[in-house]
C-alpha cells in the first residue's frame, strides 16, 4: 500500500509540473488535481484520467498515475478505460435518434424490433427498457452461461447471442410498476436498435452518436483485437492491489461494454448539453425522471440519472465492473461537466464525491 502511494504521489507531482497547456487557468488545474490526488491516494487508485467542460467547451484533460503497473505505463488523457455503465447513456441516445427519425416507437411491444426476445407474461416497451422499469432482471451471482457475471470468459458474437443469458427468465415485476436497474435490459435496447435501424448495434452507434459527437476513440470492449492505449484493470484484495478478474463483456455491449477516453467523453457531454445529437426536446425527455405507475420516481430518466447540487440540476451516470470505475457528471444550466475514468473497480461513490467536489471548486460563487 505504501509503495502504491509513493508511486501515485510521484507521478502526480511529476504531472503537476508538466500539465497540458489548455484553456483552464493553472489555479483551477491545481484545484482539480488536489481533489483527484486525495481520491487516488485514499482509495489506492492506480490510474485515472479526467476531462473538464466549462461554459460548454472542453477546457482540460489529463491523466495521472499508472495505466499499467506491470508494464510501467503512465495514464494519459488518451488512455482508454472500460466505461462500465456509462455505456448506457450512449446507447439511450442512439435509441432516441431513431425515435426522432420515426423509426422507433417507445410505446409498442419490443418484439416489433427485437423478435429474438421472447414474449413475457406482460408486454415490455422500449420506454421501460431505457428507464429500468421493464422488470428484466439484473445480474445474479450465478447465471446459466456465465459462472459469475463479473468473471465471464465466454465470447458472444452478437447482441442476440447475448440475450441467451437471461431471455428465458420470468420478469421480476410488472413493467412500469417499479424501478429495477438492469444492465440486461440494455442488452435488449441494443437488439431494439438493431431492429429499428437495420444495422448492427455498434455500426449504428458509431454514425448516429460517436461521429456527430467527435468520439473517434470509443469502441467495443473486445478482448481479442489490439486496442492502443487500453488500460490494465485492477481490484483490491485485503488492501492489496491485484489484477482484475477476467471478463468478456460481449454479452452486454449496450449496457456496459464500451471503451473510451476522457477526450471523447468530454465531447459527448458537450454534444448532449448543446443538443448536437438529439434535439433539446428529446434531451429534456431523457433528463426527466420517469415515474412508475404508483407515482414514484427513482431519479432516472432515459440512460441518465438526475440529482441536485446547491439547487442546480445534475445529470450523471457512474460505471463499475471488472477493472474499472467511472463517473460522468454534468450541470447543464452551467454548461459544466466532469468525467473521471479509472482502472480500479469498486470506486463509484468515491468518484461521485470527487466529481461533486470539483464542481464546487470550479463553480464556486456561481452555484450557491
Amino acid at each position: 500500500m505504501q509503495l502504491l502511494r509513493i508511486v501515485v504521489a510521484v507521478v502526480i507531482l511529476t504531472t503537476l509540473a508538466c500539465a497540458q497547456s489548455q484553456s483552464m487557468p493553472q489555479p483551477e488545474v491545481y484545484k482539480v488535481e488536489r481533489v483527484l490526488a486525495q481520491t487516488m491516494t485514499a482509495h489506492q487508485i492506480p490510474g485515472a484520467s479526467i476531462g473538464i467542460v466549462m461554459n460548454g467547451t472542453p477546457v482540460w484533460t489529463h491523466g495521472y498515475g499508472m495505466a499499467d503497473l506491470e508494464g510501467n505505463v503512465v495514464a494519459t488523457d488518451a488512455t482508454d478505460y472500460r466505461l462500465g455503465s456509462i455505456s448506457k447513456p450512449l446507447s439511450a441516445v442512439a435509441a432516441m435518434t431513431l425515435v426522432e427519425q420515426h423509426k422507433l416507437d417507445l410505446d409498442v411491444p419490443i418484439q416489433k424490433y427485437c423478435p429474438a426476445f421472447p414474449q413475457k407474461q406482460w408486454p415490455i416497451t422500449t420506454r421501460q427498457l431505457l428507464s429500468h422499469t421493464s422488470g428484466i432482471r439484473h445480474y445474479k451471482d450465478k447465471d446459466p452461461d456465465t459462472p459469475h457475471w463479473a468473471e465471464n470468459t465466454k465470447h458472444f458474437n452478437s447482441i442476440t447471442d447475448g440475450l441467451s443469458v437471461f431471455a428465458n427468465d420470468s420478469l421480476e415485476f410488472q413493467p412500469g410498476t417499479k424501478f429495477g436497474y438492469s444492465t440486461y435490459g440494455y442488452t435488449v435496447v441494443g437488439c431494439v436498435i438493431e431492429g429499428a435501424s437495420g444495422e448492427r448495434f455498434y455500426d449504428y452507434l458509431r454514425h448516429a452518436v460517436l461521429e456527430p459527437a467527435d468520439m473517434p476513440h470509443t469502441v467495443q470492449d473486445n478482448l481479442q483485437p489490439i486496442i492502443p492505449n487500453r488500460a490494465r484493470g485492477y481490484d483490491l484484495l485485503d488492501g492489496h492491489l491485484i489484477n482484475a478478474g477476467l471478463m468478456d463483456s460481449s454479452y452486454k455491449i449496450p449496457g456496459g461494454g464500451l471503451l473510451s477516453n476522457v477526450d471523447d467523453m468530454s465531447h459527448f457531454m458537450v454534444a448532449m448539453m448543446q443538443h448536437k445529437i438529439v434535439s433539446e426536446q428529446t434531451t429534456l425527455m431523457m433528463w426527466t425522471p420517469v415515474k412508475t405507475s404508483d407515482g414514484k420516481t427513482s431519479g432516472y430518466g432515459f440512460g441518465f440519472g438526475m440529482g441536485d447540487q446547491h439547487g442546480w440540476k445534475t445529470v450523471a451516470h457512474s460505471g463499475g465492473q471488472k477493472g474499472t470505475s467511472t463517473m460522468m457528471f454534468m450541470i447543464p444550466e452551467k454548461q459544466f461537466g466532469v468525467v473521471i475514468l479509472t482502472n480500479l473497480e469498486g470506486q463509484g461513490e468515491a468518484l461521485h464525491a470527487a466529481a461533486a467536489a470539483i464542481a464546487d471548486d470550479l463553480l464556486q460563487g456561481t452555484i450557491h
